[in-house]
């Protein structure tokens, strides 16, 4: 059976604001674009995949069952608008910071691609068939590094970003739906 493709949507400042370290319910705020740029990914038969880097698990700022709950209301508020999220990939790690429990360097945190490895291997997708849609430096990198399409978001961090990454992205764009809009477009090259 042939594999699937996938948009990887990187979480915080790609699919809902950033507010530096999302640490309660109350500040999650999804884009009003999210909404209809998951959908049509949904609709192009594609996997919908959320890939995010939270140290601030490692640092204490919240504990690592608030991903759980903040992932099930994303899911919640994203089915409310007929989106669907094919599943939710997170670091919990940082190299320096921390705990001794999460204080490591790790295959998982971008730019390293332990994320999209993991989410190839269980929802069965071709990384050379998909693209990550990101706001930092570090999401550029991993798409490179496997093998996928990057495209940088200006939202966020991505203004400060597309000096560092630009380069590395294959389309720049606005925001998350004009990257889904030119991924689109280019799967039908």
């Amino acid at each position: 059976m042939k594999k699937h493709s996938a948009v990887f949507f990187d979480r915080d400042g790609t699919i809902n604001e950033e507010v530096g370290y999302l640490s309660s319910l109350d500040q999650l705020a999804i884009y009003p674009v999210s909404y209809e740029a998951v959908r049509r990914v949904n609709e192009a038969g594609m996997k919908a995949v959320v890939i995010t880097n939270q140290s601030g698990v490692a640092r204490g700022f919240f504990p690592e069952a608030f991903l759980d709950v903040l992932h099930r209301r994303m899911r919640e508020l994203l089915a409310e608008e007929g989106a669907f999220i094919d599943g939710f990939y997170y670091c919990p790690h940082h190299p320096t910071e921390g705990s001794d429990t999460y204080r490591r360097k790790c295959n998982c945190r971008k730019p390293e691609i332990g994320m999209l490895t993991a989410a190839a291997q269980e929802l069965d997708i071709d990384l050379e068939r998909s693209y990550l849609i990101g706001d930092h430096a570090s999401d550029m990198e991993a798409a490179r590094r496997a093998s996928a399409k990057g495209i940088m978001v200006r939202t966020g961090h991505g203004e400060v970003e597309i000096v560092k990454a630009g380069h590395l992205a294959n389309f720049i764009a606005a925001d998350v739906l004009e990257a889904v809009q030119w991924i689109m477009r280019d799967r039908a090259k």
